[in-house]
This record gives structure tokens, C-alpha cells and sequence, in this order.
């Protein structure tokens, strides 16, 4: 009798240990907690705001999620976020490193702007440079930059089968305005000409000149009359200004 009880004990022993085994398996080909597996297969990679564009293969967490910083691309006081590398199925567009520019020494923009590092450090020297110093404390002083146009996959000028334009490598962007503290606007379109704005817009826009390789306006090609157009292309002859 006590040897068969023995032998009972074993056997129950035996199925519990094997019950626990298979637990902790079953544990183990469980995706980690909070992630489903939605997540896992590369939503992200499907998840664009963007038109033509898709973000490339799958970041990693550090990459994916916001990145807010008040020095971003190395530049203090250059605000925004690092987000992950923009592809497109147009060639010639897309962005290895991009960054999304909120502010720009202290300037808030109208929208953030997508652009590549050299283009958001131009686009800060500019602001301090070139913008803050001819505006001065006129209206309180500069408070946004309107943001007319960013990273988009698009031809020049939106023209059919020319080439891509700069803002579809992330190396451009459109000024359409500049709104002062107190509420009022220097507005490209409204006030280049005969205005009490006109000289300080001109001197915002010549400023632009070498910090950027290209600057367009208005008078440059009838493309630009509203907006300036900046960006960081490289020219044989050197900046291209108009």
C-alpha cells in the first residue's frame, strides 16, 4: 500500500511540473506587454500624413516617438522633433534625416515646417540674423513666421515633368508672412510694394542671401509673388538670389 502511494504522488507530481512548463512557454510566445500585433508589423511604416511619402522600414522606439527638443539638429534655441527618415515612390524625393521644425530662436511657426538639418540651421541663422535685426521691437517684435510650404513631393513650380523641386528633398521652405507680437503682419503679397512695411521686408529678404543658396520673391519670376522661397540647393556660380 505504501509503495502504490508512492507512485501516485510521483505521477501527480510529474503532471504538475509538466502544466508549469508549458505555462511558462506559452508565456514566452507572448508579445510583450501593450504591443499588439497591429503594432509589431510595422503600422507605423503605413501610418504617413503625408502625400507619396511613407516612413522607412521600421525605426526604432527612439526614432517613432516624439523626440521634442529646444536644440535640435545641435542648434540652441532650433525647436522641434526628430522623426523618421520620409521615402517616397517619386525618385528624386524624400529625406534620409529629417527633422519638424516648431520654433526658430524663440519664433513660433505658423506650421511646423519638415526639413533637413542644413535647411532648419539656415533657416535659424536667418531668423537671428537677418529677420529679428531689421524688424527690431517694431510690433513688440517678431512673434511667427507664416509657413506657406515645407517638405512636399512635387516638380518645380509645380510645372509637369520638370525637375524636383527643393521641398521634396526637405531643403525648402515658403515665408508668406511675418506676424508681430501686437498682432499685425509684414504679408510678402500685400506689403513688398508701397507699403509702411515694404523696406523692412526687403531687408528681411536680402538677408536670406547667402544663408540660403537660393532666395526667391517677388519680382524674381512670377512664381514668387507672394511668398519667399528658400532653400539650400548648391549653385556653381554660388547663392542665387532674386
Amino acid at each position: 500500500m505504501r509503495k502504490g502511494a508512492a507512485i501516485a504522488c510521483g505521477l501527480a507530481l510529474a503532471v504538475l511540473v509538466g502544466c508549469s512548463s508549458e505555462r511558462r512557454v506559452d508565456r514566452a510566445a507572448q508579445p510583450a506587454a501593450g504591443l499588439s500585433t497591429s503594432q509589431t508589423g510595422g503600422l507605423l511604416s503605413r501610418m504617413n500624413p503625408l502625400r507619396n511619402i511613407s516612413f522607412r522600414g521600421q525605426p526604432s522606439r527612439a526614432v517613432t516617438g516624439p523626440r521634442p527638443s529646444g536644440r535640435l539638429c545641435g542648434v540652441p534655441g532650433l525647436a522641434g522633433e526628430v522623426i523618421p527618415p520620409i521615402t517616397s515612390q517619386v525618385a528624386g524625393c524624400g529625406v534620409d534625416a529629417p527633422v519638424r521644425v516648431t520654433h526658430v530662436d524663440g519664433v513660433q511657426l505658423s506650421q511646423a515646417a519638415i526639413l533637413d538639418c542644413e535647411t532648419a540651421a539656415a533657416l535659424h541663422r536667418w531668423v537671428k540674423t537677418g529677420v529679428k535685426p531689421a524688424i527690431r521691437r517694431k510690433g513688440g517684435g517678431v512673434s511667427e513666421l507664416r509657413v506657406a510650404a515645407h517638405y512636399v513631393c512635387r516638380p518645380r513650380n509645380h510645372r509637369s515633368g520638370a525637375r524636383v523641386s527643393e521641398h521634396g528633398r526637405g531643403r525648402a521652405i515658403d515665408i508668406s508672412a511675418i506676424i508681430l507680437a501686437d498682432g499685425s503682419e509684414m504679408n510678402v503679397l500685400r506689403d513688398w510694394r508701397g507699403s509702411r512695411h515694404s523696406r523692412t521686408l526687403q531687408q528681411i529678404h536680402r538677408a536670406a542671401c547667402g544663408t540660403f543658396g537660393t532666395t526667391l520673391g517677388p519680382g524674381s519670376d512670377g512664381m514668387h509673388e507672394d511668398h519667399f522661397h528658400y532653400d539650400t540647393a548648391r549653385h556653381r556660380s554660388g547663392p542665387y538670389c532674386r
